[in-house]
């Protein structure tokens, strides 16, 4: 009975010495646990927040085309204003070339490209660009004495009723358009001081300056858009195919280039023409038994 008693106290510090490193293991074990999974943690909040960090903040506009947002907004509305799908009727119009045509002066893609050169730098395409950089620095500077004088000018520097014609229907319908669809604050104020007729390129200058669209690209764009007019015009006339005409675009490309330079750089008392027979062509025009064209 003796050795059974004893043996007992034996048996009961073993098993409490036995329960007690099982703790101790246990404990280690979870600490352990615990351990890696902050270290898990650790590195996984590591790992996401600088990702999270850098895809929420802003990234500047158009970035990746090296374009700022203004710059990418003035590409988009010339593009758009002065783009042959924009609805002013300069389809309808071929300032002279139709008569041009039938007098056998334009023929083939030469001299078509010949016609048009002479008029780009020493016609009505130099006059309409000085007409469209003047009335654009005034709108800029809201001198409404100056928009007034250039807008009168410019509705009376026309060589025949047709092309009158042509250059106010078209700024009406560009004015309107952008009133409707581009309006924004100081363009009807400008428009008033215009007080009468506004012509085509007087137009775009006006909408341009109200966008705080720069004067420079928006001549390379008004040139652009009167050369592929014209050649449009004679594409039908002469006839000629794509091809053909976009040859002809391409030879046109310096003569666009110098006189939007000449045009920017132009006073007032620079604006002079020296295409006699295009202005003819425009004037017999209007007498011309069959037509496509309204001038």
């Amino acid at each position: 009975m003796r050795r059974r008693l004893m043996i007992m106290p034996s048996m009961i510090m073993a098993t409490i010495i036995m329960m007690i490193t099982i703790t101790t293991v246990i404990t280690i074990i979870m600490a352990t646990t615990i351990t890696t999974t902050n270290i898990a943690t650790t590195i996984i909040t590591t790992t996401i927040t600088p990702m999270l960090m850098t895809t929420s903040e802003p990234a500047p506009a158009d970035a990746s085309s090296g374009m700022n947002a203004d710059e990418a907004a003035a590409l988009y509305r010339l593009m758009t204003w002065l783009s042959p799908s924009f609805p002013v009727g300069a389809f309808s119009y071929s300032s002279g070339i139709e008569w041009a045509v039938e007098a056998g002066d334009i023929g083939d893609a030469a001299s078509l490209r010949d016609w048009l050169g002479s008029m780009l730098a020493d016609g009505s395409g130099f006059c309409d660009g000085v007409f469209m950089a003047h009335a654009h620095r005034a709108a800029s500077s809201h001198d409404d004495g100056a928009v007034r004088e250039i807008a009168e000018l410019a509705a009376a520097f026309v060589p025949s009723r047709e092309r009158q014609l042509e250059t106010s229907a078209q700024g009406r319908a560009f004015l309107e358009i952008a009133r409707a669809a581009w309006n924004c604050d100081g363009l009807e104020q400008t428009i008033e001081h215009c007080g009468g007729t506004i012509v085509y390129p007087v137009a775009v200058g006006l909408v341009s300056a109200a966008h705080a669209i720069a004067v420079a690209p928006t001549m390379h764009a008004f040139l652009h858009a009167l050369a592929s007019n014209w050649i449009s015009a004679g594409a039908r006339l002469v006839p000629l195919g794509q091809t053909d005409s976009q040859r002809v675009l391409a030879l046109l490309e310096p003569a666009v280039v110098a006189t939007a330079k000449r045009a920017l750089q132009a006073s007032i008392d620079d604006l002079g023409s020296a295409t006699f027979r295009a202005d003819l062509a425009s004037m017999r025009h209007e007498t011309q038994y069959t037509r496509l064209f309204r001038s």
